[in-house]
């Protein structure tokens, strides 16, 4: 099995550092981002692949008990590591994996680690029913069933889904979309592109007609398309 992919986000330094050396000294675990603030962290794990977060609670921007609702139907666990007490229940109500109150143990962490690798859900079986956005200031629950494309732009991605009438703006990049989307569910037709296999209606050799608009097919990508639909 591969390692454990785990982020870190605190914004104290100490416990940054505390939390990054106990991970170096953890078979199997391997911290591919650190955080400083709620915001930070929700991007990255929209856009990499996440196993288990270490979340404190009082961050700037979003509090973690914020972050994990806003990734809840993600297979990211959440491990609240914090300073207060109070936040108990509250950080179980949003199915918290584990909660450890500063100072940190070794022997703690190691065993919030040892519960995250049994709570490991079977890749073949994980689907997200959403994906969490940014738009217009706010977070926005996106229904995955609901998207039939996404168009990259320089520096936003619009999303265009069945109940709505006008596409959903967001400050994302296209990969990012991308690596949130259900493989199974979703193909890449252009550099530009992001379309939902369900919305798809026709196909010819340079184009795919999805939700009755017309989408071109990159020329990189034309026969990585024919070939998974074939």
């Amino acid at each position: 099995m591969s390692a454990l992919r785990c982020l870190i986000a605190d914004d104290e330094p100490l416990a940054v550092r505390l939390l990054e050396s106990y991970a170096a000294r953890t078979e199997g675990l391997e911290c591919v981002a650190v955080c400083m603030s709620g915001r930070e962290a929700l991007q990255m794990i929209v856009s990499e692949e996440i196993d288990v977060a270490f979340l404190d609670i009082q961050m700037p921007d979003m509090t973690g008990i914020e972050l994990a609702r806003a990734i809840a139907g993600r297979p990211t666990r959440v491990v609240f590591v914090t300073a207060y007490r109070d936040y108990a229940i509250e950080g179980f109500r949003v199915n918290a994996l584990d909660y450890l109150l500063k100072p940190v143990s070794y022997s703690e962490f190691a065993e919030a680690v040892r519960r995250a690798v049994e709570a490991r859900p079977d890749p073949a079986e994980t689907r997200p029913d959403h994906i969490m956005v940014r738009s217009d200031y706010r977070l926005v629950r996106v229904p995955v069933d609901e998207i039939m494309y996404v168009e990259g732009l320089k520096d936003y991605v619009k999303i265009y889904l069945t109940r709505r009438e006008r596409p959903l703006l967001t400050q994302m990049s296209l990969k990012a979309v991308e690596s949130a989307l259900p493989e199974s569910d979703f193909m890449r037709v252009h550099r530009s592109f992001i379309v939902g296999m369900r919305h798809l209606t026709a196909i010819d050799r340079g184009r795919v007609v999805v939700g009755g608009e017309t989408i071109p097919v990159g020329d990189t990508y034309r026969s990585k398309v024919l070939e998974r639909l074939q």
